[in-house]
């Protein structure tokens, strides 16, 4: 059965989008059989991976929504063992269209039922809010990551994030837990960023991944050419963060 993770954070710009494509594809490289799930309306994820959006059939609002089953939604990447569930700009209707619906909260856990046997890990992105979508997100898996900077407002919206995740426990997937804190955009000189690290060691030290993810020009770059940073520059340091942090996760979990 699959590791279902999402990668949620209710700020935007921390890394999120990064993070779920390039542990997706890191996951792969190491043999892994991965879904990449798109819950973003802004379909960053998607493209991404190379796919282009204009020639999507279904995607994950097709799914959402009961349009199709969600194996009818999975396209094959050019990456190894890496597959995904794109996303679309319909998307961002789909919380008004599931408003009164039944089992609104669970439509993606409902969908990926149907493929927990043929995954090792489904990897949710999920978009910069805790509205519907996050809330199917997080109903759906196992397990949260969570990606940060080390920012002040990043710490105040860990908290409201740690809420939210508690109150998803409760009311609908009491399996799910917090797999690991991830820091991103790092930079070390900053008298900020210590601080930030040393709050953050204090009361979630056994949640921190060992490796953060330093600002990197090639990282940034990856996404317009439609590559993972593996397959961009697979000797840049963006590239070597985020084989180390799959490698951790599988430690964790596997």
């Amino acid at each position: 059965m699959a590791h279902i993770l999402s990668l949620v954070n209710q700020k935007g710009g921390v890394g999120k989008t990064t993070s779920a494509v390039n542990i997706a594809a890191a996951l792969g490289d190491m043999g892994k059989r991965v879904l990449l799930i798109d819950s973003d309306p802004q379909g960053n994820a998607t493209s991404g991976v190379g796919i282009r959006k204009k020639g999507i059939e279904h995607s994950i609002y097709d799914v959402i929504i009961g349009n199709c089953e969600a194996k009818d939604a999975v396209i094959t990447t050019n990456f190894r063992n890496l597959s995904v569930i794109p996303s679309h700009i319909t998307l961002a209707g789909a919380e008004l269209e599931l408003a009164d619906a039944d089992r609104r909260e669970s439509r993606i856990k409902d969908a990926l039922k149907t493929l927990e046997d043929d995954y090792d890990y489904m990897i949710i992105d999920c978009p910069p809010s805790l509205g519907l979508l996050s809330i199917n997100a997080l109903t759906a898996s196992s397990g949260v990551i969570i990606p940060m900077q080390c920012e002040y407002f990043a710490l105040e919206g860990l908290t409201q994030l740690l809420l939210t995740i508690k109150l998803v426990k409760k009311h609908y997937n009491s399996a799910l837990d917090i797999v690991g804190i991830l820091i991103t955009m790092y930079n070390g000189r900053l008298n900020l960023t210590t601080q930030v690290m040393d709050e953050l060691k204090k009361y979630y030290a056994d949640k921190l991944f060992k490796t953060v993810v330093a600002r990197n020009v090639r990282l940034s770059e990856a996404p317009s050419f439609g590559e993972p940073i593996l397959y961009y520059d697979k000797n840049s340091k963006g590239a070597a963060a985020y084989a180390d942090i799959a490698k951790e996760l599988t430690e964790r979990l596997d």
